[in-house]
């Protein structure tokens, strides 16, 4: 575990904490910048990968009627089903696992960037002792940076969330972005897999919006940009089909609800119609009797007359 510990630290902390501080510079001592222009090029460093994820969510998107045809085929045998999807999958060079790459490699990123912010950000002279261990003194002005200015559009990016004075505002951003990256980076599913898909698309955004308040700020901000670049070239490559269906689909629903209104308000008019109908036939009717009982009584008296 030392060793481990060590190597993230050497390869991934220390020269994130450096690059931060290099971006702080440059920005004019703007440490949000900072952190925006570190996720451009964490996120220019992944675009092939994430083209890839793109194209092979469109390629699974597009077999989508075959995959269909296989599990009708075969509905009564699952594992005859893997194993024709697999086959599928295989000749038509989709890697179900390709879809996932970028998430898993930003995670270890992810990760250091959380302990890096605490380390460019200490809070008591020690930790500020230990950051200047950390530098590279060969890079120009990097020590007469520090300490850091962590202020940025009224909040602090180095404390915690909740400890600004809009201590939801981020995880709300957090949950709403993350929801929009996983509805347009969700590879197509089986109809056995869709009400898995759907319960972690709504419970992964709420997840990572909850532990977003135990974080740093500085860590939101970095999710936010993060997933909204990640939306973009998945907007760009495999197209804006899944974020806009959200809002057909809600288009829809109000659709369908005013149609079932109309269809209600019709009904009502009719079974109103046929009622004033029968009515007006029962008068009819009622009238007629009336007519048929006076001429009765008209000729009974006349034939009474007549004895």
């Amino acid at each position: 575990m030392g060793f481990i510990s060590v190597f993230f630290n050497v390869v991934l902390v220390d020269p994130m904490i450096n690059i931060l501080i290099m971006l702080y510079i440059l920005f004019s001592n703007n440490f949000g910048l900072a952190i925006i222009g570190f996720t451009f090029i964490v996120r220019g460093a992944l675009t092939p990968l994430s083209i890839r994820q793109s194209k092979q969510f469109k390629a699974m998107a597009s077999l989508q009627p075959k995959l269909k045809s296989l599990q009708e085929k075969y509905k009564n045998d699952r594992s005859r089903v893997s194993s024709e999807t697999m086959k599928l999958y295989r000749e038509n060079g989709v890697s179900p696992l390709g879809c996932l790459g970028p998430t898993f490699l930003q995670m270890p990123v992810f990760f250091a960037l959380f302990w890096a912010l605490r380390g460019t950000l200490p809070s008591t002279p020690e930790n500020l002792t230990k950051l200047s261990n950390k530098l590279y003194s060969w890079l120009p002005g990097i020590n007469q940076a520090i300490p850091i200015d962590d202020n940025f559009l009224g909040l602090s990016l180095g404390k915690i969330t909740t400890d600004n004075p809009l201590p939801y505002l981020l995880p709300i951003l957090v949950g709403i972005s993350t929801f929009f990256m996983q509805k347009s980076s969700s590879p197509p599913s089986s109809p056995q897999q869709e009400s898995t898909n759907r319960m972690l698309l709504w419970m992964m955004p709420g997840m990572l919006g909850y532990f977003t308040l135990f974080f740093e700020t500085g860590l939101a901000l970095y999710w936010i940009v993060s997933n909204v670049i990640g939306i973009i070239i998945q907007g760009f490559v495999v197209g804006w089909t899944p974020i806009l269906s959200i809002f057909s689909r809600s288009k829809s629903a109000e659709q369908i609800e005013s149609t079932q209104t109309d269809k209600e308000n019709s009904n009502e008019e009719g079974n109103s119609d046929e009622v004033s109908g029968n009515n007006s036939k029962n008068s009819g009717r009622s009238d007629r009797n009336s007519v048929k009982r006076i001429k009765r009584r008209a000729q009974r008296s006349k034939n009474r007359r007549n004895r």
